[in-house]
């Protein structure tokens, strides 16, 4: 029997050779490719969609249909779409990120906006004056870091758009941030209505 010193004692044991695995059969191999295959398909987070809110909510999804044609009224639609996005980027949501995109391509917006809207700052050449403060004013809402929305962000916004613009801006913001909610906390699958 061999007796260790504190010092040894202390100090990890070094480690055994593990055994060589054997080589995977052909059949071993095939089953091997299904499952990754069968891995690749399936969402990184391992979950399907949670449950199908507007349909056991109705009233509530119609509410908010309402409240988005409303809120959304007379301002930019090009506007609308940068903010939603802009909006749904910062909330991870993958719903509402893959139909926005796709309106914004409706309503004209260059797909080199699109890609850089996440670095609008870094990329202010791209954005007007006016689409920089509302995408300030929209992650200054979204993410009420301060615990506010601080004076200057909102300055901003208001030094380009009139009283009732800026009233709906904050009425898209608002909705776009409940629509990222349902969207996140559902797991809705992108692509899918």
């Amino acid at each position: 029997m061999t007796t260790r010193t504190a010092q040894q004692a202390a100090q990890p044991a070094p480690p055994t050779p593990a055994a060589q695995p054997a080589p995977p059969t052909p059949a071993a191999r095939t089953q091997t490719a299904r499952t990754q295959t069968a891995q690749a398909t399936q969402p990184a987070h391992g979950h399907g969609p949670r449950l199908p809110w507007a349909k056991l909510a109705p009233e509530v999804y119609k509410a908010m249909i309402a409240l988005e044609v409303a809120a959304k009224k007379d301002l930019d639609p090009t506007l609308v779409e940068l903010v939603k996005i802009r909006a749904s980027q910062l909330n991870h949501c993958a719903f509402c990120l893959d139909m926005h995109v796709k309106d914004a391509r409706a309503a004209g917006e260059t797909e080199q906006r699109i890609y850089l809207l996440n670095a609008w700052e870094e990329a202010a050449d791209f954005y007007s004056p006016k689409e920089q403060a509302a995408l300030a004013l929209t992650e200054a809402v979204t993410l009420l870091t301060e615990g506010f929305v601080p004076d200057a962000v909102y300055d901003r916004a208001a030094a380009h758009f009139d009283q009732a613009e800026l009233a709906h801006l904050i009425a898209v913001i608002t909705t776009i941030n409940a629509w990222n909610r349902f969207g996140v906390s559902t797991r809705l699958a992108p692509g899918r209505a």
